[in-house]
Formats: structure tokens, C-alpha cells, sequence
């Protein structure tokens, strides 16, 4: 086998170093989710430099975010074509590209280029794969696996949040982008960290495979080619067809389009799409907010570090409390009600109007916030499974790009047209509380109809082997009584004969 394939294990370890596989996935999803709320810190300078309005600020950390979530197929693809290594490597070189070319721009559209589109494919490269790794290093602690993964989230957001008022204060935004580039390159080291794992065997058997299929080709053209003319035209359009054949296949293999028949997979992909229409947004706008009602600089970061840390402890013990045995075979209703829960603390928000009360606010809000993102993926694998989940998660991103691009443009404009945030937090609390509704009835009605197909097949399942009982115990009760009674003894010698001379043969 070559080199590359050195060192896999033949399949989910649970453990070993698939902890040094957590850690490095908690550094890269931690930039990927983290990195654009913590931007927002120097949205109120950059909307003063360039003398634009909070909408059209608030369209740098939308496309950065979409662009994380609409590249999702792409980095699907990629993962599945060169591995996890290799792609978050790519990944975190793009970010750093991108942060750094952000450092000279001269206009708010040169910034949607550089931050929206460039770091955030490069985010997008760093999100997929490790996801998709962690569910081939665990499968019984998966739960807790990806509770500690995803709690990166808040640890980063923690630590960017003052980070980036510092070097603000001291750097400029300018000097800022270029600091935060060179600290994105982490993602590299973390990506060097994805050993892969599993499928060694099978990469080697495809490899030889392959190589006796493009043998064969060979010699079947070369006859082809001794053959008279009228014999080739037909060769050709079967290869035509084989090669049709093929590119479909690969198609399906990087995506699985037949997920939209599952009816699981819609109904999250649903209920998600509506989500994250105000799930954002809130983090987006908690920094300016706590500036517009007078708060200073500082104390408005630190809102955003006392979420994080909230988070920080919520998402593993998520994890853990998911991975029980109370609450794992029904975790979907657990996820409907923590994003139920984060609509409800954004429409109390507006009654926070003191610096106290926005702790409150930030403290329920991470707790909120870190339950829903623990879970995540996790209810997505268990909708459709560890085989199905790469193609499944590269679907669901693209398709929620769509309202994670449109949410904080919109709460920027009901700011600019009421000039009071609150409108802002009651439209995504409304549409929170409004999707964990649908969620939790839908995967109600789901979780019946599996409970009557399981049934049905369950009953049909015994109805075939009591036919088939039935039918061997008469095909020997034949066999015994075929050859019985005294009017089929000329039969029966005949037989006999018959199997002598077989034998003698």
C-alpha cells in the first residue's frame, strides 16, 4: 500500500487519536463559527470610515457566514475526493489570504470580496471536514465527541472578542485584518492533525480494480480495432453509454440527491432553513447594540465573552445529557426545544435596557445558543446516518445559505427604518420560537410513522417465514412420500437403475 494509507485504523476507534482529532476539529470549527460574530466588533469604525448604513455593513459577516454554509457541497466533494487533511489545510490558507488582502481595501464592496467570499470559503473548507471526520473516529461517544468539538465555537469567540478591541485600539482595523490573517493560518496545523482513518483496504482493492478495468479496456479496443469496421460502431456507443453511466454514478456518490426522499431529512432541513433566518443576527448586533444605548467599548466586547463562556460550558454538557440513554433515542425533540428556548430569550431581550440586564440576556442566550449548535450535526446523522451524513451535510448547508445570507441584512434594515434595535431581536425570536414548533410536531408525526412502518415490516416479516416454514415442511413431507406406495415400484426401480448407471460413469 503506498505511504499515504500508513497508520489507519480499519474503523471508529472511540478514542485514541481521536482526541488529537477533537482537538484540532474544536480549532477549526471554533475560527469557522466564532470568527464572523467576533468581526463585528469593528463594524461601528468601519460603518464610520466608509459612511455606510447598518445593513450594508451588517452584508460583510452575511456573505462570510453564507459563503461557510453555501460551499458546504464543495467541501463535501472535496472530502470526499482528497480526504480531511488536505482540504482544512487549503482551508486556512484561503482564510489568511483573505483577512490579509482585507487590510488594503478601499471600499465596502472590496470587503465583501475579501472577507464574505474569500475567508469565508476558506471557513467553509475548515467547517465540513471536520464534522465529517469526528463521525469516522467515534460512533458510541459521538455525542460527547462532537459536544467538545463544537464548544471551539465559544472558547474562540471568547478570546476574539477582546482580542479584536485590543488590536483595534492599538493596531487599527487595518492592522487588525492583517494580525487576525496570519493567526487564521492556525487552521493548517489543526487540518495537519486529521489522520485519516479506515477505508485502506478498500482504497487499495479500488486502485487495483481500476487499474485491471483500464487493462481490459485496452485489450478490448485493441480487438476492436483488428475487427472489420461495421463491429467498432457499436463498441463505441457502448463506451458512450458506460461513460453516461459512470458520471452519474460519481455525481451521486459526492451527493446523495435521493435524501430529499427521506422524510426525516426534509423535515429537518426545514425546520433549518426557517431557523437560521434569526439565528445570527442577534450575535451579529449584541456588540453595537450595548454601544448604542451608551455602553462603552470594552463592556460591550465582554458581553460577547460572557456568551461565549456560557457556551463554552453548555455545548458538552449537551453532548453529555444527549448521549444518554433517557434522552438519545428522542434527541429530536431535545434539539426542538433548545431552539424554541433561543427564540424565547431573544424576545425578552427589548426589556433588557441596562448593561445588567444585557447580562442576563447573554448568559440565557449562550446557554441557548451552545445547546442548539451541540446538536447540530448530531441530529442530522441521527436522521440518515454515518454512511449518508457527508452528502447530507453538504445539501443542508447550501440550502440554508440562503436564509443565513438574508437574516442580518434584514435585522440591519428594521434598524435603520425604526432606529430601535428591539424590532431586530422580536423578529428573530418570533421566527426561532416558530421553527422549534414545527420541529417538534413534525419529528412527532415522524417518529409515529417509523413506529408503524417498523410494525408493518416487523408483521410481514413473520407472515414470510411462516410461509416459508409452511412450504418446507410440504416439500418434505413430498420428498419422503414421492416414492411410497406399490404402484410406483416400476418408478422406483427405474430410479435406482438410473443412479447405478450414473455412477458406474
Amino acid at each position: 500500500p503506498p505511504p499515504a494509507n500508513a497508520g489507519r485504523a480499519p474503523g471508529p476507534p472511540d478514542g485514541g487519536w481521536g482526541w488529537v482529532v477533537v482537538f484540532g476539529a474544536f480549532v477549526s470549527i471554533g475560527f469557522a463559527y466564532a470568527f464572523p460574530k467576533g468581526v463585528a466588533i469593528f463594524f461601528k469604525e468601519i460603518q464610520d470610515f466608509f459612511g455606510t448604513s447598518y445593513s450594508e455593513i451588517a452584508w460583510v459577516s452575511s456573505i462570510m457566514l453564507a459563503t461557510t454554509y453555501g460551499a458546504g457541497p464543495i467541501s463535501s466533494v472535496l472530502v470526499n475526493r482528497y480526504g480531511s487533511r488536505p482540504v482544512v489545510i487549503f482551508g486556512g490558507l484561503l482564510c489568511g489570504i483573505g483577512m490579509v488582502s482585507a487590510a488594503f481595501c478601499t471600499s465596502i464592496l472590496q470587503l465583501y470580496i475579501c472577507v464574505g467570499f474569500i475567508t469565508g470559503f476558506g471557513l467553509a473548507l475548515n467547517l465540513q471536514p471536520s464534522v465529517i471526520i469526528i463521525g469516522k473516529y467515534f460512533l458510541k461517544r459521538r455525542p460527547i465527541a462532537n459536544g467538545l468539538a463544537m464548544a471551539g465555537s465559544p472558547v474562540m469567540l471568547c478570546t476574539l472578542a477582546p482580542l479584536n478591541q485590543f488590536l483595534f485600539d492599538n493596531f487599527g482595523w487595518r492592522g487588525s485584518f492583517l494580525i487576525l490573517g496570519a493567526v487564521l493560518l492556525n487552521c493548517c496545523v489543526a487540518g495537519a492533525l486529521f489522520r485519516p482513518i479506515g477505508a485502506a483496504t478498500a482504497s487499495v482493492k479500488t486502485q487495483v480494480i481500476a487499474e485491471r478495468k483500464d487493462a481490459l479496456k485496452e485489450e478490448v479496443t485493441k480487438d476492436g480495432m483488428e475487427m472489420s469496421s461495421p463491429m467498432n460502431v457499436p463498441m463505441e456507443t457502448k463506451t458512450e453509454e458506460e461513460g453516461g453511466k459512470d458520471c452519474c454514478e460519481k455525481i451521486n456518490q459526492y451527493l446523495d440527491f435521493s435524501l430529499f426522499k427521506h422524510r426525516g431529512f426534509l423535515i429537518y432541513l426545514i425546520g433549518n432553513v426557517l431557523m437560521f433566518l434569526g439565528f445570527f443576527a442577534p450575535i451579529v448586533f449584541l456588540a453595537p447594540y450595548a454601544k448604542h444605548i451608551g455602553i462603552d467599548e470594552y463592556s460591550a466586547a465582554f458581553l460577547l465573552s460572557i456568551l461565549a463562556i456560557v457556551d463554552m460550558i453548555a455545548r458538552p454538557t449537551t453532548g453529555i445529557i444527549a448521549n444518554s440513554k433517557w434522552v438519545r433515542p428522542r434527541i429530536q425533540y431535545f434539539f426542538s426545544f433548545a431552539i424554541a428556548f433561543n427564540g424565547a430569550c431573544h424576545l425578552l431581550c427589548p426589556l433588557a435596557s441596562s448593561y445588567t440586564g444585557l447580562v442576563v440576556y447573554s448568559v440565557f442566550f449562550g446557554l441557548a445558543f451552545g445547546m442548539v449548535c451541540a446538536m447540530l450535526f448530531e441530529t442530522l446523522m441521527d436522521l440518515v446516518g454515518a454512511a449518508r451524513f457527508t452528502s447530507a451535510v453538504g445539501l443542508v448547508t447550501i440550502a440554508e445559505c440562503c436564509t443565513i445570507l438574508l437574516g442580518p441584512p434584514i435585522g440591519g434594515t428594521l434598524i435603520d427604518t425604526f432606529g430601535d434595535y428591539k424590532y431586530m431581536f422580536i423578529k428573530c425570536g418570533a421566527v426561532m420560537v416558530l421553527a422549534g414548533t414545527f420541529l417538534f410536531i413534525m419529528n412527532y408525526y415522524n417518529y409515529c410513522m417509523l413506529a408503524k412502518e417498523e410494525k408493518e415490516t416487523k408483521a410481514k416479516e413473520e407472515d414470510t417465514k411462516s410461509v416459508r416454514t409452511e412450504n418446507e415442511g410440504r416439500n418434505n413431507w413430498n420428498k419422503e412420500t414421492v416414492w411410497d406406495g406399490p404402484e410406483l415400484e416400476p418408478l422406483r426401480e427405474e430410479r435406482e437403475g438410473l443412479k447405478k448407471e450414473v455412477n458406474g460413469t
